[in-house]
């Protein structure tokens, strides 16, 4: 099942519960819960990333989701930062990412947006505490390949979306024409 969450396209900022957002749609093929925030949590922090190719499979076989895909220039995993990568030995926004672009014939774009600023886990956090601790936390470096481009952002979990947020503004304001965020999950 694809679950959409559409916002009118014709503003160029969009408030949702009064915080200013700046994708125009998310789609997430489940809810965080049961045996699906199981399997992500092991996916994350339990050194499997071989569940990468369930949670793309359940992308990668949803024909209307091809439909939206093929519109889409390009395709950014949510960067995390080398010390954590490094631990963790993959980021798993990259692996779903990766497998996403190579079917789809979308270009892959993994080193335009980078992780600069260590913060805390966000789910760590409490809800308010979210936006501040990734504030600033990103930076664009490939500022030609998302301008004037359709991007898709993959995640992994969507709870408050400061994540997903924080990097559409700044691939908004390097220039880009329209964020997807696409994740597995959301709260």
């Amino acid at each position: 099942k694809l679950n959409i969450y559409d916002i009118n396209f014709k503003q160029k900022y969009y408030l949702i519960s009064g915080k200013k957002i700046y994708w125009e749609k998310l789609l997430y093929c489940f809810k965080y819960k049961g045996i699906i925030r199981k399997y992500i949590l092991k996916y994350k922090f339990g050194c499997k990333p071989y569940l990468s190719d369930f949670f793309a499979n359940q992308i990668l076989n949803n024909k209307k989701l091809y439909e939206i895909l093929k519109l889409y220039d390009i395709i950014i995993p949510v960067p995390m930062e080398k010390v954590k990568k490094q631990k963790r030995g993959y980021n798993q926004t990259e692996l779903i990412a990766k497998l996403i672009a190579k079917k789809y014939k979308i270009s892959y774009q993994e080193d335009v947006i980078v992780k600069i600023k260590n913060t805390k886990t966000q789910s760590t956090l409490k809800k308010e505490e979210r936006k501040d601790n990734i504030k600033d936390a990103y930076i664009i470096t490939e500022r030609n390949n998302v301008k004037g481009k359709k991007v898709i952002l993959f995640d992994d979990i969507y709870t408050t979306g400061a994540t997903v947020n924080e990097v559409s503004k700044k691939l908004k304001e390097a220039g880009a024409k329209e964020i997807l965020v696409i994740v597995i999950a959301k709260d």
